[in-house]
């Protein structure tokens, strides 16, 4: 018996990248889960990747409260309940300085990122504790969530995961004495169409040689967040809340870094993108 049998989940942004994988994890341990997109192509390429009858698709804007509350409805009427929410839907804003970023462009990464995680937050809150249960939400953190993680080039992005971890905590502790668990999940570096630098900025084409170093040396497979995402909605945070486990932490950085020069000598690192 998988860790999340007989559970149901949503994932939002979840038709490519980390979110996918963690889609297949959660499917693997025994879920159902329901994946989202603004685009029905998108879903329908991602549901014939997964085992008929586990997944369901729902098209859905994340900046829009009507369309999370339409997607949780869609959810139960699917599937008869929902278990966990996991608010994974992101953007970033191309690599360069504040100056030459598009206005418009940062908003909709503070929307996006921000607003559509307070969306999912609510409704979810609101169907857990109106049907008294004991679900669990599941944010995403990322480059700017914690206090040493700087995000030059990358404001609007950095900007949303720092006020994504404050929002976090802050609705934990709020609803502490509830049976919802509101927790934070960072995913490490990961090689998504999000830092890929198939169409680099100028900027991003002065820096590269660094970029692309970087993400030799840190970018690890998603299926590493995807596992830790499975724990944070199995038994094991029941009774818990305000948790924050990240694929990228110190012990795992060293290991990285030091395993490098050897994966590098190797041919063993991994240039996928997910």
């Amino acid at each position: 018996m998988g860790l999340l049998e007989e559970r149901v989940a949503i994932i939002t942004g979840s038709t490519r990248g980390i979110g996918k994988a963690i889609a297949h994890e959660f499917v693997r341990e025994g879920a159902k889960v329901v994946i989202t997109s603004s685009s029905q192509a998108n879903i329908d390429n991602a549901v014939a990747e997964f085992p008929k009858g586990s997944v369901y698709g729902c098209v859905c804007n994340v900046i829009s409260l009507s369309d999370m509350e339409h997607l949780l409805h869609a959810a139960v009427e699917r599937f008869g309940r929902v278990d966990c929410f996991i608010n994974n839907a992101g953007i970033s804003d191309p690599f360069g300085s504040i100056t030459d970023s598009d206005p418009e462009v940062w908003g909709r990464v503070i929307d996006t990122n921000l607003k559509g995680t307070c969306n999912g937050t609510r409704v979810a809150l609101n169907y857990f504790l109106q049907e008294n249960r004991k679900g669990k939400i599941i944010n995403m953190a990322g480059s700017g969530t914690d206090r040493r993680s700087n995000t030059p080039w990358i404001s609007a992005y950095g900007s949303t995961k720092a006020a994504i971890a404050r929002f976090t905590w802050s609705v934990a502790e709020e609803y502490r004495h509830t049976g919802v668990a509101v927790m934070l999940l960072h995913p490490g570096l990961v090689r998504t169409g999000m830092v890929s630098a198939d169409n680099p900025t100028p900027e991003l084409l002065r820096q590269l040689s660094t970029f692309n170093t970087i993400l030799d040396i840190f970018a690890q497979p998603p299926s590493v967040a995807a596992k830790l995402a499975v724990k944070l909605a199995s038994s094991w945070s029941d009774r818990k809340t305000g948790i924050y486990l990240s694929a990228l932490d110190g012990r795992r950085k060293k290991w990285l870094l030091l395993t490098y020069p050897f994966r590098k000598i190797l041919n063993k690192i991994d240039r996928k993108t997910c």
